[in-house]
């Protein structure tokens, strides 16, 4: 495949711009993070007195070392219910990720039992959710680290409901033939009770695992009996009589380790077939230049082959159809080995760009090639000669196409994210297998001023029909203040707290994070499964 030949230049005024305002926008949103991390950081005392491993410290434990962790959607909730978006974002309450454990990549979830006892928020519930549903498609284990005061019953209407769908999810996971593990280091009450209970694997912490659907002072409202928590859920009774649990561990560490055990005792890659890499080039040119390749203002233009011959092996890009539907970029390439159909935008998406990329996207599938999108998109072209040329029928193709793909695909979201153009590549409603974000993008219907010049024609035009005279003044401020709040709801933080992309990640980690995900694809469409009719059922 011929080499892409870069024009940019890495010292001009405007790419020195462009790479200080990417460095301002990541130091905001690894600001946030750390804020989370220190929120849990604040228990540790109380967790060493208790003989305790901070969330964290168990996460780190259970992977194997040197090995890749992908944390997913680290700000999950942001600003919103309990979290204040700003000095104590609080994660989502919990630590979601996937990683290796035992030589296994597996699906991480672990209740961040430092801030606010671990317990579940609507958004971190969502959070929980959409590791379970990557789980599921990519044919990833799970490994669930749990000690939580369960849901928080202040928000019980947005949790109730959806809650049960996690359990419908690892009953699911477990007759697909995904095995489950799950340690309990503390407490896992009421509808948290059913998440070692549902699992294939159980192990339970020594006098600090508590597993039961009411407690001592619920039980003793409901029915008189008294009863310590020892008694109705401890440790010791489910290893020993309750049959909840398969190991009892001493401590966090050693469950961990038994954690740990019991993954590799599962031979989980013997029957995967051996499918070893072709060797590959790295990209011609520096990672770090994807720091100031894309304006933050993403208004101004780029060129996406100058992102892609940063993503891809030996920025070799085979451009399908050039000289067609220019705006819209469509090619193959490979990233670390793994082949890919690349779709990037340089401009709206006209007839041309919507009928190139949905015969491009059926050739994917065609030939069985994962799809990479590099969402920077207005939308689809608008107009008296696009609508005539047939921009919905032919932008409908493309929508058709990306819906109903029988590859996997991943979207990486590098600049503006609007209208249906969200849709045609492949934004989160259409379910790409990952999304991630760069810390610039942006996401709405429409930008802010293009929407307020909307309400403000309507507006004047209705004033007229009523036979008045439009307020200059009060369409002024209206106009001012749909802008405001619409560019302050279009923001990369604003999406990510939404779950709306599954993190923001360092642009300069795209490659990484893109290699990764492709593995973690090309692996589960190679990887048999021993499902049954309805999970496994505990003696």
């Amino acid at each position: 495949m011929p080499a892409i030949t870069s024009s940019v230049d890495p010292k001009s005024d405007s790419f020195t711009k462009n790479r200080a305002a990417m460095l301002a926008l990541l130091d905001g949103v690894r600001l946030l993070e750390a804020r989370v991390r220190a929120y849990s950081e604040r228990a540790r005392p109380r967790f060493e007195a208790r003989g305790q491993l901070l969330p964290r410290d168990r996460v780190n434990l259970l992977l194997d070392r040197g090995a890749p962790f992908v944390e997913l959607s680290t700000l999950a909730g942001l600003g919103m219910h309990d979290d204040d978006g700003k000095e104590n974002p609080l994660g989502g309450g919990g630590i979601n990720g996937v990683g290796v454990v035992s030589g296994v990549r597996c699906m991480i979830s672990a209740s961040d039992s430092g801030i606010k006892g671990g317990t579940s928020t609507p958004m971190g519930l969502k959070k929980k959710l959409r590791s379970q549903q990557i789980a599921f498609e990519n044919k990833l284990p799970t490994i669930a680290l749990v000690e939580s005061g369960g849901a928080n019953l202040l928000y019980q209407s947005e949790l109730f409901v959806e809650g049960g769908r996690t359990f419908a999810n690892q009953s699911r996971l477990s007759a697909a033939g995904i095995p489950q593990v799950t340690v309990v280091h503390g407490s896992s009450t009421a509808g948290g009770a059913y998440v070692p209970g549902l699992s294939d694997y159980v192990v339970v912490v020594r006098d600090r695992a508590k597993i039961f659907l009411a407690g001592p002072p619920l039980l003793k409202s409901a029915t008189g009996e008294i009863a310590t928590d020892e008694e109705l859920g401890g440790a010791e009774m489910h290893a020993s009589m309750a049959g909840t649990a398969e190991y009892i561990a001493d401590d966090d560490a050693q469950a961990i380790a038994v954690a740990r055990d019991v993954m590799a005792k599962l031979r989980w890659n013997d029957r995967l077939p051996q499918h070893p890499l072709p060797s590959y080039q790295p990209p011609l040119y520096d990672s770090e230049e994807l720091l100031g390749l894309v304006p933050v203002d993403y208004s101004k233009p780029y060129d996406v082959r100058e992102l892609i011959a940063r993503l891809v092996d030996g920025s070799s890009f085979l451009d399908f159809k050039a000289s067609y539907g220019i705006a819209t970029v469509c090619g193959h390439a490979s990233i670390e080995g793994y082949p890919c159909g690349i779709i990037g935008n340089n401009g709206p998406i006209d007839a041309q760009g919507s009928v190139k990329a949905a015969q491009f996207i059926q050739l994917c599938c065609q030939s069985g090639t994962p799809i990479i999108y590099l969402q920077n998109t207005t939308g689809y072209m608008v107009g008296r000669e696009a609508e005539m040329g047939g921009i919905v029928k032919h932008g409908s193709k493309m929508i058709q196409a990306v819906a109903n793909a029988t590859v996997p695909q991943i979207t990486l979201m590098v600049g503006g994210s609007f209208g249906a153009g969200n849709y045609g590549m492949c934004g989160r409603s259409f379910d790409p297998r990952f999304i991630f974000a760069w810390p610039n993008y942006r996401i709405s219907v429409m930008g802010g001023e293009q929407a307020a010049g909307v309400m403000r024609i309507v507006t004047e035009a209705k004033a007229r029909r009523d036979g008045k005279e439009p307020d200059t003044a009060a369409l002024d401020k209206m106009f001012n203040a749909i802008v405001s709040q619409i560019d302050a709801e279009s923001t990369a933080l604003y999406a990510t707290a939404r779950l709306w992309d599954d993190g923001i990640i360092d642009p300069r980690d795209s490659r990484k994070v893109l290699a990764y995900s492709l593995s973690i694809c090309t692996e589960a469409e190679r990887r048999p499964l021993r499902g049954n009719t309805f999970g496994v059922a505990r003696g």
